[in-house]
């Protein structure tokens, strides 16, 4: 984000007082005063999932199945909001303290809904509205209301290939675990990355690079209540449709770093780009 490659000096902008603090924290308000700006590109949106913060807690209960006259279920979804918003806060807090101005955002508190699983309900002028004022947006996997089930997972993967509809972004990036999508399980030691997968307007997809002999092969972990990996790559798909490069890449990487600057083309760059065969 930062225009000159590396701030100089960071600025922390967590100035909140956790529980058990002994004393305030220290503002260094003489140094933002005499700040002319952040020298930062905040024309971004986050988007985090729930990991084990909320697929734990859903799964157990069935939330991403419904039916809210369950007290099980309303307990779970209760268990789960709690889960993922101070998860969501974790990460706005960390993003704080390297100077970037971020707010987190839930989609149950901004009035987001489904039908049958499919988003019906989206206002995103509040994102919108804090893009223009120079926030960063951190939203996340949530627990919300369903007008048929009551209530469901809203994936975060979901969220972004909704977004991106909306904001029509340079490029989107998926940032994993992994070094992106490979053919089979990447804990497989005959993994394949795939690097380039062309998505044609009807919605199949085909594999660029490399070539393979045989087809790929999707496993989802027993507690993601969002379809893993087999989502995120169905919703890129979606994505790139609409005419956006997606990237996936290892999180944490120089490849990720180039990822989040739009820049693949690096020869040795690591990951999959997924994006429409027009």
């Amino acid at each position: 984000m930062s225009h000159s490659g590396a701030a100089e000096k960071v600025l922390g902008m967590d100035w909140s007082r956790r529980i058990g603090d002994p004393a305030e924290p220290v503002v260094d308000a003489e140094s933002f005063s005499e700040m002319g700006g952040l020298g930062l590109d905040t024309n971004f949106v986050v988007v985090h999932g729930a990991g084990s913060f909320g697929h734990f807690q859903a799964s157990r209960s069935g939330v991403h199945k419904g039916g809210l006259h369950s007290t099980l279920v309303k307990a779970g979804f209760v268990a789960t909001r709690i889960s993922v918003t101070s998860l969501n806060q974790e990460i706005v807090r960390a993003l704080a303290k390297e100077g970037i101005p971020s707010v987190g955002m839930s989609p149950f508190a901004c009035g987001w809904s489904t039908k049958q699983r499919n988003l019906v309900s989206a206002n995103a002028s509040q994102i919108i509205q804090s893009l223009h004022a120079g926030f960063v947006p951190v939203l996340h996997g949530d627990a919300v209301l369903d007008e048929s089930l009551d209530c469901t997972i809203l994936s975060g993967d979901v969220i972004i290939r909704h977004l991106a509809q909306l904001l029509s972004p340079k490029y989107v990036v998926f940032l994993t675990d992994v070094h992106g999508v490979y053919d089979r399980p990447p804990t497989d030691p005959n993994a394949v990355l795939l690097k380039e997968i062309e998505v044609d307007d009807n919605g199949s997809w085909s594999i660029v690079k490399p070539a393979l002999q045989k087809g790929v092969e999707i496993s989802v972990a027993a507690h993601d209540t969002t379809g893993g990996m087999e989502t995120k790559i169905l919703e890129a798909a979606a994505i790139a449709r609409l005419g956006v490069d997606v990237y996936i890449t290892k999180v944490g990487t120089e490849h990720s770093l180039r990822a989040l600057k739009g820049d693949t083309s690096w020869e040795g760059w690591l990951g999959t780009v997924i994006r429409s065969s027009k």
